[in-house]
């Protein structure tokens, strides 16, 4: 049967409380996420070292399904006044066809091919290429499929630069795409760090699928160990808290990969980072900037 939609832009005091309130009225399901995504707001809920996380982000977005025939407009108003609101949010509605849900989402994830010799492919898809190097991964929980620009550019940086033997460190892992990534192009060994600890359980699942033997923890068992090549696909506050200690895990002589940064923002980031590296010119694709550089 058809569903219907509901989309609300809320403050992070009202968010959770928001939320739960329509699912106590009625909603089948409420998802949470960043308002301001992919933009210059964008933010991690994810605290750094010596960084407080926030709890949820400042402009949230509510997206609540509900029964085809609900009385959204009475709910909403209900909700907000269980939570102290005289009246309920903005929002806005829309129906949703009836489909076959997961052969629909998997319709939106194809094999990705990242250069000549590298492709990201979904479990229920034959690889494009079998001669390629071929990743497997699913869309999941973590961040890092190959379908954001942030992650091809490092992926292409990877595969442009790996000569084989290096160890590798990726901060902010995600999916642990990039380490996987590292050890098929010819790493030595790869470790992933990640302040998510959902993150870091499908970073080492995609690793075990993948037959490689990247390791994956948090932040407090990171590697004490200088790394050849240390990659950091996040975002730019947490590059810009997190410099000193991303160039203090990459070896003299060693690289630095950062992405998940604006192509505004390139400049700030690269003048923190100029303190221990050599960098080069930024690449930029769809508006996003990746940079690289060698320790002094």
């Amino acid at each position: 049967m058809p569903w219907l939609r509901l989309t609300a832009t809320v403050p992070e005091q009202q968010a959770e409380n928001l939320s739960d309130a329509l699912l106590e009225l009625g909603a089948l399901a409420v998802d949470l996420r960043d308002a301001d995504a992919d933009t210059p707001d964008e933010q991690a809920i994810f605290g750094e070292p010596a960084e407080p996380a926030p709890h949820l982000w400042q402009h949230n977005l509510i997206v609540a399904l509900f029964p085809e025939d609900a009385a959204v407009e009475p709910i909403m108003l209900e909700a907000a006044r269980a939570i102290g609101l005289e009246q309920a949010p903005a929002y806005r509605t829309e129906m949703l066809a009836d489909n076959d849900w997961v052969r629909l989402t998997q319709s939106q994830f194809e094999p990705i091919r990242i250069s000549q010799r590298l492709w990201i492919v979904p479990t229920w898809h034959t690889p494009s290429d079998p001669d390629a190097i071929n990743i497997t991964l699913d869309p999941g929980l973590a961040f890092g499929t190959g379908s954001h620009p942030t992650t091809r550019l490092c992926l292409r940086w990877l595969d442009a630069s790996i000569k084989g033997g290096e160890s590798v460190l990726d901060y902010g892992c995600g999916s642990g795409i990039l380490a996987i990534a590292a050890l098929k192009l010819g790493a030595a060994s790869a470790a992933g760090v990640d302040v998510d600890a959902q993150a870091v359980q499908a970073s080492r699942d995609n690793a075990a699928a993948n037959r490689v033997a990247a390791q994956f923890c948090l932040p407090d068992a990171a590697p004490k160990w200088q790394a050849d090549i240390v990659v950091a696909n996040i975002l730019t506050n947490p590059l810009k808290v997190l410099a000193p200690l991303l160039a203090g895990a990459t070896r003299p002589g060693g690289q630095i990969v950062l992405s998940g940064i604006l192509g505004e923002q390139a400049d700030d980031v690269m003048k923190i980072y100029a303190q221990w590296f050599d960098l080069r010119p930024a690449i930029m694709e769809d508006g996003w900037a990746c940079l690289s550089g060698v320790k002094r």
